[in-house]
Parts: C-alpha cells; structure tokens; sequence
C-alpha cells in the first residue's frame, strides 16, 4: 500500500470537509441542534472532533486504497467515479439510517452526506494519482 497516497488523500479529504462544513454552518449547525457562541462557532468547541475527522479520514482513505489495489482502479477518471460511489452508496445510506433513527432533520443527513460523497471522490481521485 503506498502510505503517502492514504496520507495526501485522506488530508485532501479532511480539508475538503473543512470548507464544506465552514460554507454550510450555519444550516449545519442548525439542523444538528448546535449552538453558537458569541463568535458563531459552536460552543464548548474542542480540537477532539478534529483529531478524530483526521483519524477517519486515514481509515477511509487507507480501505480505499486497499479495496482499489484488489479491484485494479488505477486511473484518475476510475477513482474518481468509484470514490463518488462508495460515499453516495455506501456511506450517505448509513448516515441516514444514523440520521433518522435519531429523527434528525433530513437537511442534516443531505450536508453530511453531500461532504461523504464528494470528500470519497476526492480522495478517489487522488489515490490514483500515486
């Protein structure tokens, strides 16, 4: 597995969903129940939810490079479409599940799941690049 590839795509991914979530949060905030501080960042803000969106973005980025090497995804355009797929089909389905089982607004479930989608193709793409 090439460890630099997992590395760079996964803080691609993690980036990706840094401007995702500052663009969209204040619905984000609002459709999880968040509130704001003074500021307009949520409050009781700690870097714990940070290191572990990094540790996840690692893990997601690490299985697909592995699910990649065994299913030959090599190319750019490849990467890219089964990165998409893998976030639309395989995770925005859970955070629905997750969502609705704790009747969060649906808006919720569509800014989580439009950042796992789009993050997966990202870091698809970039997987291939290496």
């Amino acid at each position: 597995m090439n460890f630099l590839a997992v590395i760079v795509a996964a803080l691609a991914g993690f980036a990706f969903g840094a401007v995702w979530y500052m663009t969209l949060s204040k619905p984000w905030m609002e459709a999880a129940g968040i509130k704001a501080d003074e500021n307009g960042r949520p409050e009781g803000d700690t870097m714990v939810p940070y290191i572990m969106a990094l540790v996840a973005m690692i893990l997601v980025s690490g299985m697909m490079r592995h699910i990649f090497a065994l299913s030959g995804i090599e190319t750019f355009g490849k990467g890219l479409v089964y990165g998409f797929s893998i976030g639309l089909f395989f995770i925005s389905p859970w955070i629905m599940i997750n969502n609705g089982y704790t009747s969060r607004p649906f808006k919720l479930t569509l800014i989580d799941s439009g950042y796992a989608t789009f993050g997966c193709a990202i870091i698809g793409a970039i997987l291939t690049l290496f």
